[in-house]
């Protein structure tokens, strides 16, 4: 039983920040930065384009569909795979496999993000933006001004939902060789090569208080009157 707990103690700097001093985050750091770095694209850009469905339902909104259908219908991990070998072919050079996997995770959650904020949209009552349009509001300004205030209230606990699972998919990233969590956990356990038990042990434990983490911080967050009194753990 100590010798469990020594192996995640000798390595536990490692698992925590990678080779941070060396300008090389990793593990929980890397896991973090990714994450944040995803969600940072994913909830301005599925927002954007939720409101572009919902402003524009003929053909722009079928290719959305069709677009957000497809993406979500394919793995991450192909995602992950299409644009690590695609995008150094568009930019003509390599590209950090964090920045690559980054923008696979933000491309496939602004899919989820859409669906969740364009739900938020039709379940609001029609005449708030026939009233806007007597008032004298654009279009552009209804949604700024009165539905999307309303929408982010109501769907944040989907959208929390949908962040969670983004934290958890950071861990996809092993699949590239990109040094988080999961990856530097593996690292140390060939590296060690006894007690894979404790080590993964260790970084399942780290993921759930991450995720708890951002689900309370979320609810803390969240006025006493929104609706949805539960944040869902995907």
């Amino acid at each position: 039983m100590l010798a469990n707990i020594t192996v995640i103690t000798d390595n536990l700097d490692y698992l925590l920040w990678g080779r941070l001093a060396d300008g090389q985050p990793g593990g929980v750091v890397l896991t973090l930065l990714m994450a944040l770095g995803a969600g940072l694209l994913a909830l301005p850009g599925g927002i954007a384009l939720a409101c572009a469905a919902w402003r524009y339902p003929g053909v722009v909104r079928r290719v959305l569909f069709l677009w957000a259908e497809l993406i979500r219908g394919i793995p991450l991990i192909f995602v992950i795979f299409w644009l690590w070998y695609l995008l150094p072919m568009l930019t003509g050079s390599d590209l950090p496999g964090a920045l690559t996997v980054t923008l696979a995770l933000a491309w496939f959650t602004a899919a989820s993000v859409m669906h969740s904020v364009l739900a938020g949209l039709e379940a609001l009552p029609a005449g708030q933006y026939e009233a806007a349009q007597t008032q004298g509001f654009t279009p552009g300004q209804t949604l700024r001004l009165i539905l999307l205030p309303q929408v982010l209230h109501n769907v944040q606990p989907s959208l929390v939902g949908i962040f969670i699972s983004l934290l958890k998919d950071t861990s996809l990233a092993f699949i590239v060789n990109v040094p988080e969590l999961t990856t530097v956990a593996g690292q140390v356990n060939n590296r060690v090569q006894i007690y894979p038990t404790a080590i993964f042990i260790f970084t399942g434990v780290v993921y759930y208080l991450l995720c708890s983490g951002l689900g309370l911080l979320a609810k803390r967050w969240q006025p006493c009157n929104a609706p949805g009194a539960s944040l869902p753990l995907q």
